[in-house]
């Protein structure tokens, strides 16, 4: 023998090792636990986002649609007029008809947008929940 003990580690020390060891295995799961929900919610939130600008998307067409109609009806019947009288009387309708449809388009509208609203708020509330 050479007279050289062998090192050992103390118990304590090892129990120690051991506690830190397992204490950040558990907050290390904490946090991807709470990164996998992030995630999850901040998938669900693009994904909320993305079906309301595709709603506003296909309403917008479908006003300019209808719009383009309406001036192109407003045209053809202001070819065929008579007089200057039905030339009035189709101006005149048209412009009732078109302030009556963009009535009807802005309340469309601010019903999707606090729709909208509505479910990101909602879905901001469960995100905050779930952390």
């Amino acid at each position: 023998m050479d007279g050289k003990l062998p090192y050992e580690v103390p118990t304590e020390m090892r129990d120690f090792a051991e506690k830190s060891v397992d204490q950040a295995r558990k907050a290390f799961d904490g946090f991807i636990g709470a990164a996998q929900k992030a995630v999850d919610s901040a998938h669900g939130s693009a994904e909320s986002a993305r079906v309301n600008v595709q709603d506003m998307t296909k309403k917008a067409m479908s006003y300019a649609e209808n719009n383009i109609a309406a001036a192109f009806d407003l045209a053809d019947k202001l070819v065929k007029s008579k007089d200057m009288n039905e030339v009035l009387q189709h101006q005149s309708e048209f412009l009732k008809a078109q302030v009556a449809a963009l009535q009807a388009q802005l309340k469309e509208v601010g019903a999707s947008v606090q729709d909208a609203a509505k479910k990101t708020a909602e879905t901001a509330a469960k995100a905050t929940k779930l952390k």
